[in-house]
């Protein structure tokens, strides 16, 4: 479809016409030269003498010429465009973060993995993470992990074999033997800041409790929640262990209460992955249609056409005085 950008520009059509109008017709008032027997000179050349300057006629060729040169002049400055049929395009509404436990009781051999033979907590959560991730196809996925301090692995992204990469590189201790739940959770706000989706999700795994992070879990999680942040909480291992690998699922399950999110309890690999099939029921993928049409420039052709224009006025002009001056000879 033809589509005009600057579509006013049409007003100025009449503006040659209006100079034609309002402004003197040009005159050469240069010096002559009189000479005792012009009337003599006029009978031989049969030329009928006038008083007053001689205005110059056009010829039928330049008029032609330059109307057709200003209506190509403002056919470009339209800014004339083709628009082309819509491109309908879906993308994700949803940012989801994805925080792990990296403490050193993940280390711990309690799940078995899919080949039967018992694993470390954090190999049981690859495994059931691998899949999770592969089925959010549409959803920006992002990874953090924690221990003394949190640390984010991957931003908000779509590229998901690389969220599964980073994923597959994650180690027990490799930030830190503590759990710092609090600060993991402040750094999921401080992530979503950047994010412009209409929906935030953050899924928080982890087999302990808060060692004492710098920002209390529970003020982080009204902080989240005042921003807009879901954090559905998914506790792992024995709830009825003591001392410093006590599971707090108090805490975990006020994160959820306060953040409109849910508390899930895995005691095994096979719990885990029924929580993360549960997480695909509650968080369904969240599209967002976006529609656009492509525009292409046509400006370039109407003075494409005018410097064609130009070009043969100039070629004719010179041939007529080729021809005069050989008529001449």
């Amino acid at each position: 479809m033809l589509q005009l950008e600057l579509p006013w520009a049409l007003a100025l059509l009449p503006l040659p016409l209006l100079v034609y109008w309002l402004t003197p017709e040009f005159r050469d008032h240069g010096e002559a030269v009189r000479v005792p027997f012009f009337a003599r000179l006029a009978k031989l050349t049969g030329k009928d003498p006038q008083s007053g300057a001689v205005v110059q006629q056009k010829g039928a060729l330049q008029l032609l010429v330059g109307i057709a040169s200003w209506l190509l002049v403002v056919a470009a400055l339209t800014k004339p465009v083709w628009v082309a049929e819509p491109i309908v395009q879906e993308k994700s509404a949803r940012d989801m973060l994805l925080i792990v436990d990296l403490s050193q009781s993940m280390d711990e051999r309690d799940f078995i993995g899919a080949s039967g033979e018992k694993v470390t907590r954090l190999e049981a959560v690859k495994e059931v993470l691998r899949d999770f991730i592969r089925r959010r196809e549409k959803d920006r996925i992002g990874l953090a992990v924690f221990g003394n301090a949190a640390f984010p692995q991957a931003p908000f992204t779509e590229d998901h074999a690389t969220v599964i990469t980073l994923l597959d590189e994650l180690s027990t201790g490799m930030a830190g033997p503590k759990t710092m739940i609090g600060d993991a959770i402040g750094l999921a706000i401080r992530l979503f800041d950047a994010s412009d989706k209409q929906s935030k999700v953050a899924i928080l795994l982890t087999d302990g409790n808060d060692s004492g992070s710098q920002m209390p879990v529970s003020r982080a999680a009204q902080i989240a929640s005042e921003n807009g942040i879901v954090i559905h909480t998914i506790a792992m291992g024995d709830p009825t262990t003591v001392g410093e690998q006590e599971l707090d699922t108090d805490s975990l399950k006020d994160i959820a209460d306060r953040t409109g999110g849910q508390y899930f309890l895995a005691l095994d690999k096979a719990g885990l992955e029924s929580i993360y099939a549960e997480l695909d029921r509650l968080a369904p993928e969240l599209l967002e249609t976006i529609s656009y049409r492509p525009k292409h420039q046509l400006f370039y052709y109407p003075l494409a056409a005018l410097v064609i224009c130009i070009l043969l006025l100039a070629a004719a002009m010179l041939y007529t005085t080729a021809r005069r001056e050989q008529a001449h000879a």
